[in-house]
């Protein structure tokens, strides 16, 4: 069924751990975080959108500008948040 319909927020999620009493900002199972733009933003999207070339391309223009050895915590992705969401749309059609 292909890639099927990817799921950007903008606003942190919070889902409970089994056996836990507090809140995490980890996202649901089959996801990942991206922070995206100057301001961070953070989007949560499948890991099924690593497999597409154009997401693999944005990854290593990440690479490249932040590295993956990060102590900040989060995946950085270095672009506009209106490219990456137009970029999400394409990978979205195909």
């Amino acid at each position: 069924m292909g890639m099927g319909i990817i799921r950007i927020t903008g606003a942190k999620q919070k889902h409970k751990k089994k056996g836990s009493s507090g809140a995490t900002d980890s996202p649901k199972k089959g996801h990942f975080v991206v922070y995206v733009g100057e301001m961070h933003k953070r989007y949560v999207i499948p890991l099924s959108t690593l497999n597409h070339p154009l997401f693999r391309d944005l990854l290593r223009l990440a690479e490249e500008e932040f590295g993956f050895n990060n102590s900040e915590g989060g995946l950085k992705i270095p672009c506009s948040e209106d490219y990456f969401e137009g970029l999400v749309s394409l990978i979205n059609l195909s």
